[in-house]
């Protein structure tokens, strides 16, 4: 059995992260009880939406979802024949270990990109669902980008507020199941290549980000299978991942409403996202074996090829929702884009705002547009600001009237629609 080195509770009251060991309290608010297995059942038609998951129950043998709204809907995942079936994972569930405690598990088959150990932070809630989310942290693909990038992960704290935030009424899944995956591995959790070697970087890069989420969901389906609902989300790189992961881990929830929200990860048109830097990517971190292998618009003959996922994801997964939340200005995301500029030559020079918010547009009006209703988006215009999962952002963000965060909501319940310029 795994081991949990550590574990902490989040207070929302006071906006801390409290060491479990050293102020636990068997007489606190939080419940700690394990749920009634009798409270829910995966396959009981009449679910509402608003009962705990049973961690005692494994596998995915339900037959309706709820969206997070309380009326049951029936979902597919579009596959057809000849697609990939839901894949199997049958490890070790996690601990039951009371709700509203983060506990941490380290995974002997999960590398950051140094070669130590890494895991996943998990936290029971009392809610109608899971929520699989991807931290962010910049990538590594070059001298100066690795060395902004972290390549090993310590797990002594954790944020806190925004999407964490346990309060249902501030955060739409602020009382589901939550696992958090850490970002080590400078491959927007998308790389399975080992061994690496990139000039001006001291060692060899493991770029296993995709890998590691393969080992972390032996563990996760067969505590979580049951769940009616299931957000995958991440911010920056793991926006990103979360888009490059979503179709694995749809599969393996066959019977839920699953549900995309990438934050700050906009996978752009080939004209913006230049080709030869996702060529670039695609050759140290493996995208060829980690894309989509069903989806031909994912490996156009010359690079590129980001935008066609967005667009097989709307198709594929139709009776589903996918969301991208972005400013048109995003600064960050500019900076790395620009190593695309005057075909990928060694510059630092940020790609053009005008050039970044076309793209958006593009892809929202061209790539995402159909199936009409799969995707929705929030452009937040007029500003160069980077992630909204978290502070002020998720808190005070309105654009035309709209708050993030009830747009937010709107996706999970599948009523969301395109906000913004």
């Amino acid at each position: 059995m795994m081991t949990t080195p550590s574990r902490v509770l989040l207070a929302t009251s006071f906006a801390l992260l409290m060491p479990a060991a050293a102020c636990f309290d068997p007489d606190a608010e939080v419940d700690t009880g394990q749920p009634d297995s009798s409270s829910t059942s995966s396959s009981d038609s009449s679910t509402t939406g608003t009962e705990a998951i049973d961690p005692t129950t494994t596998g995915t043998t339900g037959t309706t979802t709820t969206g997070g709204d309380g009326d049951s809907t029936s979902t597919s995942t579009g596959e057809s024949a000849d697609e990939p079936g839901p894949e199997q994972y049958d490890g070790e569930p996690f601990d039951w270990n009371g709700f509203g405690w983060w506990d941490w598990y380290e995974f002997p088959d999960a590398f950051c990109r140094d070669g130590s150990n890494t895991g996943v932070w998990v936290r029971y809630g009392t809610g109608p669902g899971l929520v699989i989310y991807l931290e962010g942290g910049g990538a590594c693909f070059n001298a100066l980008t690795c060395a902004n990038n972290e390549a090993s992960y310590d797990p002594w704290s954790l944020p806190y507020g925004g999407v964490l935030e346990e309060d249902p009424e501030l955060n739409p899944v602020g009382d589901w199941n939550f696992v958090y995956v850490p970002y080590c591995t400078g491959d927007v959790h998308a790389g399975a290549r080992t061994d690496v070697e990139i000039p001006g970087v001291e060692g060899v890069q493991q770029f296993v980000g995709y890998s590691n989420i393969g080992a972390y969901l032996e563990r996760i389906v067969p505590t979580f299978g049951a769940a009616p609902n299931v957000l995958v989300t991440g911010s920056s790189a793991g926006g990103f991942g979360a888009g490059v992961n979503f179709d694995r881990i749809a599969r393996a929830f066959p019977k839920a409403r699953v549900t995309l929200l990438d934050d700050s990860g906009p996978p752009l048109p080939d004209d913006v996202l230049a080709p030869c830097l996702q060529q670039q990517w695609s050759d140290l971190w493996g995208f060829d074996d980690t894309l989509p292998q069903d989806c031909d618009e994912c490996f156009p003959s010359k690079g590129g090829g980001m935008a066609g996922l967005a667009h097989w994801l709307g198709k594929k997964y139709s009776k589903h929702q996918l969301g991208l939340v972005s400013s048109t200005g995003d600064l960050i995301i500019r900076f790395f884009f620009g190593y695309g500029n005057d075909e990928c030559m060694p510059k630092t020079i940020n790609l053009p705002a005008a050039q970044f918010e076309a793209g958006l547009v593009d892809l929202r009006d061209n790539y995402i547009a159909d199936p009409a209703g799969a995707w929705s988006t929030y452009l937040v215009g007029d500003n160069d600001r980077h992630v909204f999962l978290f502070g002020s952002e998720f808190t005070n963000t309105t654009v035309d009237g709209v708050e993030f965060r009830e747009w937010f909501r709107q996706l999970l319940k599948g009523d969301a629609s395109h906000v913004g310029p």
